[in-house]
């Protein structure tokens, strides 16, 4: 195993998937003589040439448009959006045809598309730029939606996202890019698209996470065992399809969860699986389903501020020993 960061890790999946199949190819503003505003494809351009990694006008709707197209005549294009604020430009070609095009044609047409998109706040780059909108594109069915919170998911998940024919919300928080996790070192690997992972075991409550939360749950926990709480945690990965399976027999083995997540409270992810899990486990609740996620107010660009309207362990720990 090697120990790398996630943007080597998306790196890699980009690479292999490229060099395993010519029908993948980059499209994106910057990708390609500058290598991305991440460096996620840094050298790319020199390794796969002009043709298979295609600096894009400053138009998202170009991006997305152009990509879904492609896909829909035998490409599989990545498409990257600088971050994922500006992919709302996006949105009719996202939602309304790389999502449906499947369905409305009786499954005669396809969109392998992969469109990527750093996301999330905690970089200062202010109210417009830190959006955590994942559960506005995971509301519309015919779109999966992944999210990673580890370096090994990354990749695994993006060379799944690669390779599915349904078009793919790839979203990456901009904070992970530097977290490091042990990555299989020249072995094959996928992960598979729609399967929550439990990243954590334990017998007193069940903490819920994805992405960005997934590292402050995992932060709460190391807390909380030193207070005698052991938590289980349950990696989401993707948002759309929901894997609830490992949630309900987390929580069946615990009577009680807090679901984190860096997007807004109200109409989130935190709501859908905070419904789904008394509908299908009530017998089971021993506490009030408990929600973190960030304050609701545009992200300031002070950084104390921004913290402060941010998710943390603290906060976790907090809604923990509510209900503990």
């Amino acid at each position: 195993m090697a120990r790398i960061t996630m943007r080597q890790a998306i790196t890699d999946a980009l690479r292999e998937e490229m060099q395993r199949d010519e029908t993948v190819f980059i499209m994106g503003e910057e990708v390609g003589i500058w290598g991305g505003t991440y460096a996620v494809t840094r050298g790319f351009y020199d390794e796969f040439g002009e043709k298979r990694v295609r600096d894009t006008p400053i138009s998202e709707m170009v991006i997305g448009g152009a990509a879904a197209g492609a896909a829909m005549n035998g490409l599989r294009p990545v498409a990257e959006f600088m971050t994922i604020n500006f992919a709302f430009l996006a949105l009719d070609a996202i939602v309304n045809h790389a999502a449906k095009v499947h369905y409305m044609f009786g499954g005669a047409i396809k969109a392998p598309v992969v469109f990527r998109a750093p996301g999330g706040g905690g970089r200062q780059l202010g109210a417009t730029h830190s959006h955590t909108p994942d559960v506005i594109f995971a509301h519309f069915p015919g779109l999966k939606v992944v999210s990673p919170g580890t370096p090994y998911d990354a990749k695994g998940l993006l060379k799944s996202a690669i390779r599915s024919d349904d078009p793919i919300l790839f979203i990456e928080h901009a904070t992970l890019y530097q977290v490091r996790g042990e990555v299989p070192e020249g072995e094959e690997y996928t992960v598979p698209i729609g399967v929550s992972d439990v990243k954590r075991e334990g017998s007193d409550v069940t903490i819920v996470a994805y992405a960005q939360g997934l590292q402050v749950a995992l932060e709460a926990a190391d807390q909380l065992a030193k207070e005698g709480v052991e938590a289980e945690i349950v990696d989401l990965r993707t948002l759309r399809p929901l894997d609830m399976e490992p949630v309900l027999e987390s929580f069946k083995k615990t009577f009680k969860a807090v679901v984190v997540e860096e997007g807004y409270r109200s109409f989130g992810i935190g709501a859908e699986i905070a419904a789904r899990i008394p509908e299908e486990g009530f017998d089971y609740l021993d506490a009030p389903i408990k929600r973190v996620a960030q304050l609701e107010t545009p992200l300031p660009y002070s950084r104390e501020l921004e913290q402060m309207a941010l998710i943390n362990k603290e906060r976790v720990v907090e809604a923990v020993k509510e209900i503990v």
